[in-house]
This record gives structure tokens, sequence and C-alpha cells, in this order.
């Protein structure tokens, strides 16, 4: 298994972490008002390789939660975890940070068990949504082994945003987000998870799955999510 140092700065709850052999061996978090806890990134991350170089452990990856989030948290984290990989020569990692919101969820078994299935019954989906801004959320809706139903987008949340899928199975809605919208999605399957926040720690299964099946960024022309529209094509090399 590898030792991987996981980033997350996508909210106003910066984390980071170190696992080893499917374990979080190291934690830390603070908390700030939007994105002011990245500030403390830096003095984190020294602590997390202090750590680990006194325990004698190389760090084999970095792993970075690559959005949607905070402009300014998602800049510090991927600027921090590229300039680690150049220096230490190690592998980059993006996780995406809706997929890692699902994951307390999965783990901790928040979902409560289907009834008795029926001809017709349908497994629940996982809507995970960061707060955009005024009703808008970016969110996506994923099934139980994280596979993408639709895929990321900037939601203005209305009763009919999310209608389609409500009326065919049960949604969980968690994440920073999901709380402007308790009042506005009035739905029997519509159902609300407090207190989800996405954290390093819980990068853990994510990165190790990326780092078995090596599914590497390119250190140099990596960007977060908010700018994966608008790089630049690679440069040719000169002949």
């Amino acid at each position: 298994m590898a030792c991987i140092l996981h980033i997350e700065t996508s909210t106003n709850v910066c984390s980071v972490a170190v696992s080893e052999n499917g374990q979080c061996i190291f934690e830390q978090k603070e908390s700030g008002e939007k994105g002011a806890g990245a500030e403390r990134l830096g003095g984190m991350v020294d602590e997390a390789m202090s750590f680990t170089d006194n325990h004698a452990i190389p760090f084999d990856a970095v792993s970075v939660s690559c959005g949607p989030g905070s402009y300014t948290g998602l800049r510090i984290g991927v600027s921090m975890a590229k300039g680690i990989c150049y220096g230490r020569d190690l592998k980059l990692i993006a996780v995406p940070t809706l997929e890692l919101l699902c994951v307390p969820v999965l783990l901790r078994e928040l979902i409560a068990d289907s009834q008795e299935p029926t001809a017709n019954s349908q497994e629940p989906l996982l809507c995970p949504m960061l707060d955009a801004r005024r009703m808008e959320v970016y969110a996506a809706l994923y099934d139980r082994a994280l596979k993408v139903v639709r895929p990321v987008g900037a939601d203005i949340v209305t009763e009919e945003t999310y209608k389609p899928w409500l009326d065919e199975r049960p949604i969980y809605f968690f994440g920073n987000g999901a709380m402007k919208c308790r009042e506005i999605i009035y739905h029997p399957n519509a159902h609300f998870i407090d207190g989800i926040e996405p954290l390093a720690k819980w990068m853990q299964p994510l990165a190790e799955r990326r780092f078995l099946n090596e599914q590497f960024e390119d250190v140099a022309y990596f960007v977060p999510f908010y700018l994966k529209d608008f790089v630049a094509i690679k440069p040719k090399p000169l002949l």
C-alpha cells in the first residue's frame, strides 16, 4: 500500500492528512471564513511531513481535492500539492471534491437501507452539493458505487431541478450547499444529511484506488476544476 499526503482546501475547512496501508495516520484541519483556513495550509503540511520523516515513512504520492469549490482555496491547495510533487519527485493524484463528499456518507452508512425491493424500485442516489451563490450550487448525482449518474453542474435550485430523478428513486442531499435547498426541494424521496464536510482524511480510499490504477496527473499542466475549460493546449515540442 502507498503512503499518501492528502490536501483538501475546497471550502472554509482546510485539512491535511496522511494515509498508509489504508489507514489515516495523521490529520489536521483548520476552519476560516471564505477559504481563510487555507492560510494555515503550509504549517499543517510541514507538520505532516515532519511526522512522516520522524517515523521514516517515505511518501509515494500527493492527492489534492481538485474542485469544484472555493477559487482561492483550490488555487492554494493545488499549488501546494504541485510544489511538493516537484520537490520530492512524487506522483500527483486529483480527487473530485463532490466524489469526496460521498465518502463519509457511505462509510458511516448514513443512507437508510432500502425497503424490500419491488419490480419498480431503484437504489437511492447521492447528491453532494457545494454552495456557490444565491440559490446556485455545484452538484452531481452518484449511485452507491460512485458511478456518475449525472455529471457535475452549476445548478440553480428550484423544486423542479432534481424532480426527474426524485420521481424515480430516493436522493440523499448533503454538503454545505444542501442546507439552503432544504426548504425548496419538497419531495417524499428527498432526504437531507447534516454535518458532511470534504475532509482530507476521507480522500484515502479514492486516492489509493487511483494510485493502484496509476491515474496520475501531469504535474506541469494540472489545474483545478474552475480552470478546466480555459487551459491552453499543451505546446508541441520544438523539432
